[in-house]
């Protein structure tokens, strides 16, 4: 830990160094929280977000905050090793790989022309599910897809020499209906549960022991199995092209660890709802996975359980330049320059890119020396190539 607050109600653990004062004042913002438990923790990645600052960790008793998981509920990370050597794929095997991933999975806003199977859904009583049994038929078109954004397929080499296969997608536009529909609820229902904490916080909380907190957890828990369905569907697509291109090709076990979410755990004795966004979990010997930005190395980490953080650490590099910001401010040319120097097959194409420029992130390598508390590295991942939205 790098610094421990302890002016406001509760104390703040921070592992960061570089916060900006609007991350702050959101940091400040939850240490006072009425129903925030025992601390919070700020990762070495935190931003700036809506209510709660990316790479924030924060247990209540009691209630449940829409904000304090996202909007993009389930979002997270998956990976695959496989047995291809990576001195046995070349530039021109590596461009017609991603020519054939694109075409099987839709990127950015496109979603499939027809829905997919239902057997690729998770299994649920989706009647019970008042906003996911109305954006259903939709999501069978969006499962399977990458979205935008910061969202990423990545062919990466190991520091052993193998193939990896890494993806990071969340749960599309059925996780942000479901958020928005429930944050706004909570906003709705403010004078009905007598709220304390001031609405332009963004904070608002639906009880636990009322129906519309349960169902928001009903809702948000079949968004996460979504998130992780859509993540294994585009795995399995990424499987069967290189499985195209190298005869007998092998593939280890798919990780998978989700950064937007809210769950029941037991820390200090008591069961408390630990809400991460945009915070990995890192149980004592829990495999994970935190990327770098394009142009940068991944891990894959072992978490060391470090209850100061409430079993938790960085879900990535973190964003010191805003999307608008860094299409400003960033030099297209000589990003490309850079990326093309160490010879990844990047996304980089236009202005309109450069928010996705290796620049707008914090150094990863930064990042990980921050939080050596937190997780130990096991594997590190090199970028080759890259497919954003």
């Amino acid at each position: 830990m790098l610094e421990k607050l302890q002016n406001e109600r509760i104390p703040i653990n921070i592992w960061a160094d570089d916060i900006e004062n609007s991350a702050m004042e959101q940091v400040y913002n939850l240490a006072n929280y009425p129903f925030a438990f025992k601390h919070i923790a700020i990762m070495p990645d935190a931003h700036q977000g809506y209510g709660m600052p990316i790479g924030g960790v924060m247990a209540t008793t009691e209630v449940v905050v829409p904000n304090a998981v996202g909007v993009d509920i389930g979002c997270g990370m998956c990976a695959i090793q496989t047995s291809v050597k990576a001195d046995d794929v070349d530039t021109e095997k590596l461009k017609r790989i991603l020519d054939k991933i694109r075409k099987r999975v839709p990127l950015g806003f496109s979603h499939h022309e027809v829905p997919q199977d239902e057997s690729l859904m998770p299994q649920a009583d989706i009647s019970k599910l008042q906003i996911v049994s109305q954006e259903y038929q939709n999501a069978l078109t969006q499962i399977g897809t990458l979205g935008g954004g910061n969202h990423f397929i990545e062919v990466q080499k190991s520091s052993s020499g193998f193939i990896w296969l890494m993806i990071h997608s969340g749960s599309r536009n059925l996780g942000l209906k479901v958020a928005e529909y429930y944050n706004d609820l909570a906003e709705a229902k403010r004078d009905e549960w007598e709220s304390t904490v001031a609405k332009k916080k963004q904070l608002s909380f639906l009880p636990l022991d009322t129906l519309d907190g349960q169902n928001y957890m009903a809702e948000m828990n079949y968004c996460v199995e979504f998130a992780l369905a859509n993540r294994t569907l585009i795995m399995k697509h990424l499987q069967n092209v290189f499985a195209e291109e190298f005869e007998n090709i092998e593939f280890g076990d798919m990780i998978n660890i989700a950064h937007n979410f809210a769950a029941l755990e037991k820390h200090y004795g008591r069961n408390v709802m630990v809400h991460r966004k945009g915070a990995t979990k890192a149980t004592d010997g829990l495999i994970g996975i935190i990327p770098g930005s394009q142009g940068a190395k991944s891990y894959i980490v072992e978490g060391k359980g470090n209850k100061e953080s409430f079993n938790s650490c960085s879900h990535g590099a973190g964003r010191i330049m805003g999307r608008k910001q860094a299409q400003r401010n960033l030099d297209l040319d000589s990003v490309i320059a850079g990326l093309d120097k160490q010879g990844i097959i990047h996304s980089i194409k236009t202005k309109k890119d450069l928010d996705e420029a290796p620049e707008a992130y914090k150094n990863i390598e930064e990042v990980m020396d921050l939080q050596r508390d937190l997780v130990s590295v096991v594997t590190e991942l090199t970028p080759l190539a890259v497919i954003k939205g």
